[in-house]
């Protein structure tokens, strides 16, 4: 049975024009309702929050949106001029993942071809790894190196980083049908983060929202009437925030159980994103990014000309959001609209904001945009295919951007491309 939770579904013509696993049923996307196969309540000892583990407590070295509060703000500086196409890495399939950049400069994507790919900085292929189905999931690389990914044959995957070889990995949920697509093999699905906490647990959702130790065993898992696609993260007293495609934002105790949760009028597939103040600003498929509360209460909500799926990011006073109406909204802490940039189709890709303030995303134009502070128009470069993938930005100014194109792109200000540098 197909049900959904849109207030206003997408059309489509076949499951192809349906985005992140939701199926066209007479003519409209909807999401698969799979209610059958619930897990139990979280995980606790007597009622009691569990400790956290004494892992050592050092930065991840990447993940996406750059941390676990997902505020998409980069320290580095984007090119004032139009880069050019340094390389592209070629894959057999569409590119939605969003990179992530190892201390070694290395550079991680996941792609629709079932692999996650270690693609050095000149972009020679390193290695691959083959999971048993597509990957949505975005790389996250520990402190010691190790790399987390997960994919949607239901499975989290722990890789060493010198040779992609597995360390563990985990199936979450308990889905009968673990690949291809409909309500049983969807629910399942391993689209989310992983987001790494401050003590190495690992954090992630599927058929819920999970919490892994880093040697691979189960801390706590909390079940939500959706599918869990998109990244927690976290606010700095360690609750964990969530969204869900059951319309929900949750709240969760460091030990997984629920403080809160917020009732939004639709799916809710972007990741939060965390301000400051602690505030956590998300996104729904009801056309609003919302504004709420550490303690889950609302404080606005701004309305857009359709689904929100793109993550926030802030930076500077201000939080940029994309929609499926093709435009970047940069929206002031008080929710009110500060300027807005229209592309040529929906936007999925999450911003990035660089250290002055420059915005970068893609859009399903098949373009790279970069804005000035303003939200005037700095540059953009058209890529292969739908640019539905994160950008990620180097500290030498280098863009890395997947797209549907099946290649990951790397980018540069012509002055700074080696004469010896790869094919374009």
């Amino acid at each position: 049975m197909l049900g959904c939770a849109h207030v206003e579904p997408s059309p489509c013509a076949s499951d192809r024009d349906c985005k992140l696993n939701r199926l066209c049923d007479a003519g409209r996307c909807v999401w698969p309702v799979d209610s059958e196969h619930a897990l139990p309540s979280p995980l606790v000892q007597n009622g009691t929050a569990l400790p956290l583990p004494q892992y050592a407590i050092e930065p991840a070295q990447a993940m996406f949106r750059f941390g676990a509060t997902h505020r998409g703000r980069s320290p580095f500086s984007l090119p004032a001029n139009k880069p050019t196409i340094w390389w592209a890495f070629q894959t057999a399939g569409p590119i939605v993942s969003s990179p992530a950049i190892a201390s070694d400069g290395s550079v991680l994507i996941g792609s629709q071809d079932d692999r996650l790919y270690d693609v050095a900085r000149d972009g020679a292929l390193k290695w691959s790894y083959a999971t048993g189905d597509i990957i949505f999931s975005s790389p996250a690389v520990a402190h010691d190196g190790t790399i987390y990914i997960g994919s949607d044959d239901d499975h989290l995957y722990a890789l060493a980083p010198t040779d992609g070889k597995p360390r563990w990995a985990m199936q979450l949920g308990a889905c009968p049908q673990r690949v291809g697509i409909g309500p049983e093999a969807s629910r399942c699905d391993i689209d989310a983060g992983p987001t790494i906490g401050p003590d190495g647990v690992i954090y992630t959702g599927g058929d819920g929202v999970y919490a892994i130790n880093p040697d691979g065993t189960l801390r706590w898992r909390f079940t939500t009437n959706g599918h869990v696609s998109s990244a927690p993260a976290l606010l700095p007293d360690g609750t964990v925030v969530a969204g869900s495609q059951d319309n929900e934002v949750y709240g969760l105790t460091p030990s997984g159980q629920k403080k809160w949760d917020f009732h939004a009028g639709a799916d809710v597939e972007p990741a939060p994103a965390i301000g400051d103040d602690g505030t956590i600003y998300i996104g729904s498929d009801d056309h609003k990014l919302y504004a709420l509360g550490p303690d889950g209460l609302l404080r606005w909500a701004f309305t857009t000309g359709g689904d929100v799926r793109s993550s926030a990011a802030i930076g500077n006073g201000i939080i940029y959001v994309g929609s499926f109406d093709a435009q970047l909204y940069a929206v002031r802490l008080d929710g009110t609209l500060a300027w807005s940039f229209r592309s040529g189709d929906r936007i999925v890709s999450s911003p990035l904001v660089d250290a002055h303030g420059a915005v970068l995303f893609g859009s399903q134009d098949d373009r790279l945009y970069c804005l000035e502070p303003d939200g005037h128009l700095r540059w953009s470069v058209e890529l292969g295919g739908d640019v539905d993938s994160s950008p990620a930005l180097a500290a030498d100014g280098t863009i890395f951007v997947g797209s549907d194109d099946h290649k990951l792109y790397a980018l540069r200000a012509p002055s700074s491309v080696p004469s010896a540098a790869g094919k374009p």
